[in-house]
C-alpha cells in the first residue's frame, strides 16, 4: 500500500527522531535497569541518577506517555516489554543497538553536508571502546531477532564446514551449528572482536565446533579451508562495489566444488528505489564514508555470477527490517 503523504504524517516523520532519542537517552542513563527491581518514587529515581529532578520527571513522563514506563501516583515502574528487552541483565537486551543508534545520530544531523560536499564530517566520538562495543553487541541484538529463524529454514543438512565472514559475536554460527549437530565453524573477523565471539560461543556450549580466525577479511587470506558453506550476513553493505567483486572471489576460492554461499543483507529492487529501508540504508553508509552501501539483487547475482556461482535463488525468508538471502551452488 501507498503511503499517503498528509501534513500530520509530514510532521509525524520529521519529529521521529524525538522518540529515538528518548529512548536512547534512558538507555544510556540505565533508567530501565534500575527500575528492574520494581517501581520508584520519580524523585528517588533521579536522586540514584545523579540527575536533575525537574528534567528526570519530564523524561520519564514521556516515557511513560510512550508505554514505555508504567506510571502510578508518582512512582514509575517497567512495562513487560521493557523489563524484558531494555533491563541488562536480561538475555533479550536490546540495549547495545539502541546505543549504536544514539553514536549515529550526530552523523544523520549533518547528512545536508555530506550530500553536498560528498566529503565526510566530523561527528561527536563516545570513546573507540565504548562505540566499538556497541555496535558489536549491537550486531548480536540484531542477529538474535533472526538467527534461530534463519537456522531453520536455511537447509544445510550434509554440510560439515562453515566460513562465517565478519560473524561477530558469532550469533549465526552458533544457531546453525544449533540446527546441524555435525557442522563446524569458523568465525573470520577483526582481533578486536575476538573476545566477544569467545564468549558468547562458550556461553553457547560450543567452543570445541566454533572457532575464531582473526584478520581483515579484506586483505588478509582466508585460511582452515576448504569449507562447504560460506555465510556473508550484512558484509556486502559495508564495501565499494569492486570490494564485493574481490569478496566473493575470495570465499570461493576457499570453498569446495559443489558448496554453497549465502548473502544475508538489505537487498534492494533492481529499480533502487525500494524496500525503504535499505534505501534509507544506503545513506546511513554514505555518513560512514567506506564506499558501501545497499545493492540490488541484480547486482548481488552479477557478483556471484562472476566469481562462478550458479544456481542463483532468492530465499522465501523476509525479516522485519527487510533484510533477506540470495544464495547459490559454487560450480
Amino acid at each position: 500500500m501507498s503511503t499517503v503523504w498528509h501534513p500530520g504524517q509530514l510532521l509525524s516523520t520529521s519529529s521521529a527522531y524525538w522518540r529515538g532519542c528518548t529512548l536512547q537517552t534512558s538507555v544510556r542513563l540505565k533508567i530501565f535497569s534500575k527500575l528492574q527491581y520494581g517501581p520508584l518514587p520519580g524523585q528517588e529515581l533521579a536522586q540514584e541518577l545523579g540527575s536533575d529532578v525537574t528534567a528526570t520527571l519530564l523524561l520519564l513522563d514521556a516515557l511513560a506517555a510512550m508505554e514505555l514506563l508504567l506510571k502510578d501516583g508518582e512512582s514509575y515502574q517497567n512495562s513487560p516489554e521493557t523489563q524484558k528487552f531494555l533491563v541488562e541483565s536480561s538475555p533479550e537486551y536490546m540495549g547495545h543497538i539502541i546505543l549504536h543508534h544514539h553514536h549515529l545520530l550526530d552523523g544523520w544531523a549533518q547528512l545536508d553536508k555530506v550530500i553536498q560536499t560528498g566529503e565526510p564530517i566530523q561527528r561527536r566520538s563516545f570513546g573507540q571502546a565504548v562505540e566499538r562495543e556497541s555496535f558489536i553487541m549491537g550486531m548480536f541484538n540484531l542477529a538474535m531477532q533472526v538467527a534461530p529463524d534463519i537456522a531453520d529454514q536455511v537447509d544445510l543438512s550434509g554440510k560439515t564446514r562453515l566460513l562465517d565472514l565478519g560473524g561477530g559475536p558469532g550469533t549465526y554460527s552458533i544457531h546453525f551449528c544449533k540446527a546441524n549437530p555435525l557442522l563446524e565453524a569458523v568465525i573470520f573477523d577483526r582481533a578486536t572482536t575476538e573476545p566477544f565471539a569467545r564468549k558468547s560461543v562458550a556461553r553457547a556450549g560450543l567452543s570445541d565446533r566454533i572457532g575464531f580466525m582473526a584478520g581483515d577479511f579484506t586483505t588478509d587470506p582466508i585460511t582452515d579451508g576448504p569449507y562447504d558453506v560460506a555465510w556473508l550476513s550484512h558484509i556486502l553493505h559495508s564495501n565499494t562495489l569492486e570490494g564485493c567483486y574481490k569478496l566473493i572471489e575470495k570465499c570461493v576460492s576457499v570453498m569446495k566444488k559443489g558448496s554453497i554461499i549465502l548473502i544475508h543483507d538489505f537487498i534492494l529492487n533492481d529499480t533502487k528505489n525500494g524496500p525503504e529501508f535499505p534505501a534509507l540504508f544506503s545513506l546511513n553508509m554514505l555518513l560512514a564514508n567506506n564506499g558501501g552501501r545497499s545493492y540490488s539483487q541484480q547486482e548481488i547475482d552479477d557478483m556471484l555470477r562472476s566469481a562462478g556461482v550458479e544456481q542463483l535463488k532468492r530465499h522465501p525468508f523476509r525479516a522485519k527490517n527487510d533484510s533477506s538471502i540470495i544464495y547459490g551452488i559454487i560450480e
